[in-house]
């Protein structure tokens, strides 16, 4: 079959299972992933099975958030080096009535944001990376330990919109033209990133929005992301992404439809930590970085970015476990 065949079927076989989880339950995620599915969450879940991924992840999110729902704002699909990807992202939202992670309710209406990449065979996802914010959730319960950025400004933190336009739901045809634009655009882009002379800015728009990780946050013109993106790979002495030549981290996916890109590392960037970051002191490691992006484009500029980082897995390479047990003193 042809690219834009299996494309179209990825995104069928995707929008059944998008639209059969407003309220995730597991016999949805037992007809989407195929059986021996390598299915990947951020820390503490890590690597699962199938089985783990419907017992582990969705019983408990079920258990502790009553109600729950789940709503994608933007979906599409693409290939990349011999593989199909659908993916998505959007928030969970429910009633936080009971613990999870160790994380306490909040007893009130509360979201869960999420990313994720499927590679399709025969119907199926064969291989999934699911990203998930809980950095965020827990600074909107008050319970995040860790108070620095590495931006010049603290950036906002709390509920990240779709897109402007309202069409990030791209389940129709898109021109390949536009897509193969698309791609070398983010590309070319990305490629960029971490220059002297910041040769990533004539990629972007003036007003662009960056959705970045909640331990992170958010921001809206270049000048307010430049606050951002230039002291974070300042705090590194190498600074390497995953679609870079030899990198020895890489990207799984990246791909374009339409107006919409994507991509995924699992890791993506790797890096030498070269000043404290996020509150951590300096140890000169090499640090492994699992990110992934959305992009939407508008004319020949990038306008808004949603980002996440696995920012748990990030500090626990950095002898920090935000999971580990509270200890409690002793009166």
């Amino acid at each position: 079959m042809t690219d834009t065949v299996c494309i179209a079927a990825a995104k069928s076989v995707f929008r059944e299972y998008v639209e059969a989880s407003p309220r995730p339950d597991a016999a949805a995620a037992d007809a989407f992933f195929a059986e021996g599915a390598a299915i990947n969450v951020v820390h503490p879940f890590n690597e699962m099975t199938v089985v783990g991924y419907a017992r582990d992840f969705i019983a408990p999110l079920q258990a502790a958030f009553a109600h729950l729902i789940r709503t994608d704002y933007v979906v599409f699909a693409g290939a990349f080096e011999g593989g199909v990807w659908a993916t998505s992202t959007g928030y969970y939202t429910g009633h936080f009535g009971a613990p999870w992670l160790g994380i306490a309710p909040t007893g009130t209406l509360a979201h869960l944001r999420f990313g994720e990449f499927h590679r399709i065979e025969n119907g199926q996802a064969v291989e999934s990376y699911i990203y998930l914010d809980i950095p965020e959730l827990m600074i909107a319960a008050g319970q995040w330990p860790i108070s620095e950025s590495p931006g010049r400004d603290r950036g906002y933190t709390g509920y990240l919109a779709g897109p402007v336009p309202q069409d990030g739901l791209q389940w129709q045809e898109n021109d390949a033209e536009r897509s193969a634009s698309s791609y070398q655009m983010v590309t070319q882009m990305l490629r960029s990133l971490a220059t002297k002379d910041e040769a990533w800015r004539p990629y972007w728009h003036d007003d662009m929005i960056w959705y970045g990780p909640a331990a992170f946050g958010s921001f809206i013109g270049i000048e307010n992301f430049a606050g951002f993106q230039v002291p974070f790979e300042s705090a590194f002495s190498e600074w390497i992404g995953g679609s870079v030549k030899g990198s020895e981290t890489r990207h799984f996916a990246r791909f374009a439809d339409g107006n919409y890109i994507a991509s995924g590392g699992w890791p993506s960037l790797n890096m030498i930590q070269a000043k404290p970051f996020l509150g951590q002191p300096v140890t000169d490691k090499r640090l492994y970085m699992r990110v992934c992006d959305w992009w939407r484009r508008e004319g020949d500029k990038l306008m808004e970015n949603w980002v996440f980082v696995d920012i748990p897995h990030v500090l626990l390479q950095m002898g920090f476990d935000v999971f580990a047990p509270k200890k409690t003193g002793m009166s």
